[in-house]
């Protein structure tokens, strides 16, 4: 017997309806079983957002916890670095194979969530045709047809 829920063409009007369900519920909260920092809240946001809200189940929310401490820890990793420097006295920084290790861990687990560039974008040849669209677009820019940008 199937658990999953049916999961609609994503042109579907059906798939429009979920999609406006799950903005309305607002951000997904981690699980009780997991404690997030306050420096953990934005990558957790950027995270469960990269999925629609209704694939996500429980122990997917424990790992991209995880993952979201992990990139905080990259951050203060990367800091630590960027004031001591890549050598210290003379060494290579201790610091940065921790930063690898951690760098690794994140990518795997950013994988496993389906969240990473190729599940949340598509193809490596797909982006170049978007970054294509969007340089064409630059170029045909004409000063007098606001923009966003100019709106603000």
């Amino acid at each position: 017997m199937k658990i999953t829920p049916k999961r609609y063409r994503s042109d579907s009007a059906k798939a429009a309806v979920q999609a406006a369900q799950n903005v309305a519920q607002g951000p997904i909260t981690p699980p009780g079983c997991v404690s997030l920092r306050p420096q953990d809240g934005a990558f957790w946001n950027a995270i469960v957002t990269a999925r629609p809200r209704d694939t996500w189940t429980a122990a997917d929310l424990v790992v991209a916890a995880n993952l979201a401490r992990t990139q905080a820890d990259i951050e203060a990793v990367q800091a630590q670095i960027d004031g001591t420097g890549l050598l210290v006295d003379g060494k290579p920084n201790p610091a940065c194979d921790l930063l690898d290790k951690m760098t690794r861990r994140a990518l795997a687990m950013a994988r496993q969530l389906m969240v990473a560039t190729i599940a949340t974008v598509g193809r490596a040849q797909d982006i170049g045709k978007g970054a294509e669209l969007e340089r064409r677009a630059a170029a045909d820019h004409d000063d007098l047809i606001p923009t966003l940008a100019t709106l603000q």
